[in-house]
């Protein structure tokens, strides 16, 4: 048996204050990211006031300059705002009132989801108890897209539903909306929503149903053969079946499409490109001077003052923090402006390279600063709404010395591809060749890779008839 030692050693290692670990954080946070820990830190530290409120500007309300400072917000008194509350407390509360609450709270809905919006129809349909308890079992059994998760006839025997009864169920799900719920998968999907449109035993029924891997690989003159039928008229049951959905409860699918806030616009002014922080999301924060009076008057209890030391400092820190992160994004736009003209000017065609080093030497950063700055930020531009790393890529220099960007290079693919003829569509090294005449000096397999990037299929794939 091996001895056990013990040993001593010295090492030296380097850790971020808690300061600077949550203005990593604040920084890094894309702008949902930072209402959430707005709010919580609102919540969590009684010292931190949401001074966010409109102002009414009416002649009567004093100076409009001063009304939008905030300094002029600084100076509401907590006093009177309690003041308030309990005037309005004293208030006797009518039927009115009461109804307009419940107005309220009955008016703030949830977005309806998949299972709910089919359980409605279950609700209405005439079902048996038991065809009704297996379809409630079938419902449960699904997932946001509407396909089962479980083949109904391992559910059935797992709940000892009876088979007749579960066949039942699966067809009164089937006749469902949206179309195509209540599949085994994207294959039986398509076939419900031809049932739907009533194309059951047409030519687009039977590609699905026994050539769905030959469409998806353009063989149409097989599938044509196997049919009995011309490779045009193949050719129009594609373009229909291309307008069946994949997804059928992808439009109540949540997280299907996020909402995201431009944490930066850029747009031409008189003077040129100019740009602006768009706040109007971002609460503002102050620290009350109620805490602040009161930690002078704590003196004999040193846990009271203790604790408002502790919370002043970090709302201090949080107030500090969410202005140098404004701050920070707002100088990387406008530096990106300084770089880039061409393409706000002309478009994704003219970006030109750029490296977040080369932006953190011009501001004197470091080159993770600016990385943590950009990710998951967004800036509106003339040309729609990216990403702010989007600014950021590799590149080419043309032959006449030109820089374009990978971007740019994929700009230039996509239009060679749209203008092709589909009968005789551009191989990758057709491509390559394409862009070299054009003083891009580009290989086959980086043609390759970028058109994989851009969802693009194959030559072989794309060829039409």
């Amino acid at each position: 048996m091996a001895e056990a030692s013990l040993h001593q050693s010295l090492s030296q290692q380097q850790s971020l204050a808690p300061q600077m670990r949550r203005s990593l954080e604040i920084l890094q946070a894309n702008s949902m990211e930072l209402v959430q820990m707005v709010r919580q830190a609102l919540e969590t530290n009684p010292v931190l006031e949401d001074v966010t409120e409109s102002i009414s500007l009416d002649a009567d309300d004093g100076d409009p300059d001063e009304a939008d400072s905030l300094a002029y917000l600084n100076r509401t008194d907590d006093d009177e705002r309690d003041l308030q509350i309990l005037e309005r407390r004293s208030q006797t509360w009518t039927q009115d009132d009461e109804e307009r609450r419940d107005h309220l709270y009955n008016s703030i809905v949830a977005p309806e989801t998949l299972q709910e919006h089919l359980s409605a129809q279950l609700r209405i349909a005439l079902l048996e108890p038991q065809v009704r308890f297996a379809a409630e079992a079938l419902l449960g059994n699904m997932d946001s897209r509407g396909f089962y998760d479980l083949p109904p006839k391992d559910l059935g025997v797992r709940l000892g539903i009876p088979n007749k009864d579960l066949k039942a169920a699966v067809e009164i799900i089937r006749s469902f909306n949206p179309p195509g719920v209540g599949a085994l998968d994207l294959r039986d999907s398509l076939l419900i929503q031809l049932e739907h449109r009533g194309m059951s035993g047409s030519v687009e029924y039977r590609i699905v149903s026994d050539h769905l891997e030959d469409l998806a690989r353009k063989r149409y003159p097989q599938i044509a053969r196997a049919l009995g039928t011309s490779i045009e008229r193949i050719c129009e049951a594609a373009e229909a079946i291309g307008r069946l959905t994949p997804n059928p409860g992808g439009d109540f699918d949540p997280t299907g499409n996020p909402m995201i806030r431009a944490d930066v616009i850029i747009e031409r002014g008189r003077d040129g490109w100019n740009a602006h922080l768009t706040n109007e999301y971002l609460p503002r924060l102050k620290i009350s001077d109620f805490y602040k009076d009161l930690l002078g008057q704590t003196s004999q209890d040193a846990k009271a003052r203790q604790f408002l030391r502790d919370h002043l400092r970090e709302g201090r820190t949080l107030i500090r923090s969410l202005s140098l992160r404004q701050e920070t994004i707002l100088h990387i736009a406008e530096k990106l402006i300084q770089h880039q003209p061409d393409f706000l000017a002309k478009g994704p065609r003219f970006l030109r390279p750029l490296t977040m080093n080369q932006i953190a030497d011009e501001l004197g950063l470091h080159a993770t600063t600016v990385s943590r700055a950009v990710a998951g930020k967004f800036v509106m531009t003339p040309h729609g709404l990216m990403e702010m790393r989007a600014f950021f890529a590799a590149g080419y220099q043309t032959e006449d010395g030109t820089e374009v960007s990978n971007a740019g290079v994929r700009e230039a693919m996509q239009t060679l591809i749209s203008k092709e003829d589909p009968g005789k569509p551009l191989s990758d090294e057709a491509i390559a060749k394409a862009l070299n005449e054009q003083g891009i000096p580009v290989a086959r397999r980086t043609v390759a890779k970028y058109r994989d990037q851009l969802g693009i299929l194959p030559s072989h794939l794309r060829r039409g008839f």
